[in-house]
């Protein structure tokens, strides 16, 4: 099957989940031998090399589109993206005589391409919805940007013949949400390559190093994670924590460290490439995601994947991960003493932290690799073409 893909990020572009599941989901697709082109917004990130606007990567053609808009304001992403889905609807003038057999859009950030490209081809529109505003804001919709943004989402779920979402629990934010008839939403789960985080045995025991990463919104919880850490350095000796990632929540979260004064334990280290992680990783004493909304955490796979232990909030798509087992530990989201209580169980247990990631290795196996993601992704775009 040929498949076209959209979505604003693509590695080494990086701010959350939706490029890891984009580079994954393609990768593998290409190597069950379907023709994949992805079309993607270019970023230069300061220091990094440049990346090329059209390449192909481990069988994936990626296609960047420039997008340098400084007429219009830093704070209208709406505009923004609406604006930047021009450059990438002109991308796909480089594809000549080729064309896809169904348009991919992941989330609303590509919904203008998207519409544009499956009116333009005729063309079925299959669309991965990763989040909601809805649910980003406590299932209400503040006036301004959300209520923008939601427009957008419903807007794009009603363009496509089909709808994925990642978890139970997105369907059900997604059909509740967007009054949409079940039949037209499809669980289909984000995966992980066990292979690329598989880590070298390591040397000496897990240091009792805590490690949580990803994009620093307040709904991530990095803020429950700094005052467990707070609880945790009289109770856990030598206690570090390493909190990686960009956002905009970054200037509050550090005011936190300081004002719970754990700023000699708590590093806010930004952003870090993979292999850095993996090495970070390969030490940690366990993987915490203290999210108080999340559609699914395709970082809890990749903590699991990488052989830490790992504890997740019992919220959206985290609790079904986990929940039954016995692959990790649950706590309460928000519930900073809960978090530390499962901690300290952890740091202080290697042996049962030993067996929690051997069942976390078979899980991973059983249920998330992208083999399994990539066939059941082409059985909606089969759905789709009928």
């Amino acid at each position: 099957m040929r498949v076209l893909m959209l979505s604003w990020e693509y590695p080494p572009f990086v701010v959350g989940g939706i490029a890891a599941h984009v580079d994954g989901l393609t990768r593998a697709m290409a190597r069950a031998g379907h023709d994949v082109v992805v079309i993607s917004l270019q970023r230069q990130e300061p220091g990094a090399p440049d990346v090329a606007d059209d390449e192909v990567v481990d069988g994936v053609r990626v296609l960047r589109a420039s997008t340098d808009l400084p007429w219009l304001p830093d704070d209208d992403l709406v505009a923004r993206m609406a604006s930047a889905n021009h450059q990438l609807v002109g991308m796909a003038a480089r594809l000549g005589d080729w064309r896809p057999d169904v348009v991919h859009a992941h989330d609303w950030l590509v919904a203008w391409a998207g519409d544009t490209l499956k009116t333009l081809w005729g063309l079925p529109l299959v669309a991965t919805i990763h989040a909601t505003e809805r649910g980003r804001h406590g299932g209400h919709v503040p006036m301004g940007m959300p209520a923008a943004i939601n427009a957008v989402e419903w807007w794009l779920t009603y363009q496509a013949r089909e709808v994925i979402a990642c978890s139970r629990f997105m369907v059900r934010e997604v059909v509740g949400g967007f009054e949409l008839p079940m039949e037209k939403v499809h669980l289909v789960p984000n995966g992980v390559d066990p292979a690329l985080w598989k880590l070298p045995p390591a040397i000496g025991e897990r240091e009792p190093l805590v490690v949580a990463w990803g994009r620093v919104q307040y709904e991530k919880g990095f803020q429950v994670l700094v005052r467990a850490i707070a609880e945790l350095r009289s109770r856990v000796p030598d206690v570090r924590c390493i909190i990686a990632g960009r956002g905009s929540y970054l200037p509050e979260l550090q005011t936190q460290i300081d004002v719970e004064g754990v700023t000699d334990i708590v590093d806010l280290a930004g952003f870090v490439p993979d292999d850095d992680l993996r090495r970070i990783l390969q030490r940690a004493g366990c993987v915490i995601i203290p999210s108080l909304y999340e559609p699914f955490g395709i970082v809890a796979l990749e903590g699991m994947a990488a052989g830490a232990p790992t504890i997740v909030a019992r919220t959206g798509g985290l609790a079904e991960i986990v929940d039954g087992t016995d692959a990790g530990l649950l706590f309460e989201p928000g519930n900073h003493h809960d978090l530390a209580e499962r901690i300290e169980q952890v740091l202080s247990d290697p042996a049962g932290a030993a067996a929690m990631t051997a069942r976390a290795a078979t899980l991973i196996e059983d249920h998330y690799t992208w083999a399994a993601i990539a066939a059941a992704t082409v059985k909606v775009y089969e759905t789709a073409r009928r």
